[in-house]
């Protein structure tokens, strides 16, 4: 494990979340509709067995269908208030930066401050670039450009801006985020610049398919770019996004979550289930976290992994066997 430096102070506490995907509502049905029941049932969960968070990802058009992560969590707060709430990841380079800027803050207010704005490039999907019209080279530039935009609005000030993603004079935004402090910003990706952008325009860093060791060393990364302008310590948010399949058979576990996970993606995922997925009995997937908390993780999204139609059985299983051991875990 590579050891951080202090100049970024992370929590001495873990939080543990869902990333929540709605079912079809009827899987014979031609036109996909979202199981709003059975994700009010997951929040139910996550609420019954001490779970921190509710998370959406997000995509305009995929290989599967998925909900604007926004809207679901706009309906998720009312559901489940003593819940936190976020992003994991919002492609916001798709959007135009002011329309989020308002549609954030109102979800601020909705959420009484417990939101929490993940944000990536994205870039997987070609496609859906394309339909938005936006040059897919331009995502990182634009991501860069609308997180200023963004943070200026958010200020209840009037402000211009003049960049890549919006030109404006003299805007003031109302309302602004919950008792005008603004939502944390994660940053997503893997690449130099995105741990650059983590550094000097976000409150946190969320990692994807990553090991622990990538992970430390994206850390590291982040702190020396983070030390190239600043001297101070700062507080800074340190999120994984994981995987997880449990099962009392570790090959069982491989094999429900390869396959869901192949299909859902539009690849083979084998490879990286194996080295990205927390998979097996409770104490295979217990170490498996311990090593991330180790590398610096404070806070988990945790997506299971195999049939959909289980997700919130495994849940329920995690939250009852893994969760209390994850809690006595000392950092």
């Amino acid at each position: 494990m590579l050891e951080i430096k202090m100049s970024l102070q992370i929590a001495d506490t873990v939080k543990f979340g869902v990333q929540g995907m709605c079912l079809p509502r009827d899987p014979a049905q031609t036109n996909w509709e979202p199981d709003l029941r059975n994700c009010s049932e997951l929040l139910t969960i996550l609420e019954n067995y001490g779970f921190d968070s509710f998370w959406s990802g997000d995509h305009i058009a995929f290989v599967s269908p998925i909900v604007d992560p926004l809207t679901l969590i706009a309906w998720a707060s009312a559901k489940a208030p003593s819940l936190e709430f976020g992003t994991a990841i919002y492609l916001l380079p798709l959007r135009h930066p002011v329309p989020v800027a308002k549609q954030i803050a109102c979800l601020d207010q909705i959420c009484e401050g417990k939101f929490t704005f993940g944000v990536g490039v994205g870039g997987e999907y070609e496609k859906e670039f394309e339909a938005c019209g936006v040059n897919v080279s331009d995502r990182g530039a634009r991501l860069t450009d609308s997180l200023h935009v963004i943070k200026k609005l958010w200020s209840g000030e009037k402000v211009s801006h003049s960049g890549i993603s919006a030109n404006f004079t003299d805007l003031k935004l109302e309302p602004t985020p919950y008792k005008l402090k603004q939502p944390p910003i994660w940053a997503g990706g893997r690449s130099k610049a995105a741990l650059k952008r983590a550094a000097k325009l976000c409150d946190g860093y969320i990692s994807y398919v990553v090991t622990p060791e990538m992970f430390a060393k994206s850390i590291k990364m982040i702190e020396e770019f983070y030390l190239e302008e600043n001297s101070e310590e700062r507080s800074f948010d340190t999120a994984h996004h994981i995987f997880v399949r449990l099962d009392n058979e570790y090959e069982k576990s491989f094999d429900l979550a390869s396959e869901q996970l192949s299909q859902r993606y539009g690849m083979d995922f084998s490879g990286p289930t194996k080295k990205y997925v927390a998979l097996g009995p409770k104490e295979n997937v217990t170490s498996f976290f311990s090593d991330f908390i180790d590398s610096g993780v404070r806070n988990f999204v945790i997506d299971f992994a195999g049939p959909e139609n289980q997700r919130n059985e495994q849940a329920e299983i995690f939250g009852s066997e893994v969760l209390p051991l994850l809690r006595e875990i000392n950092v």
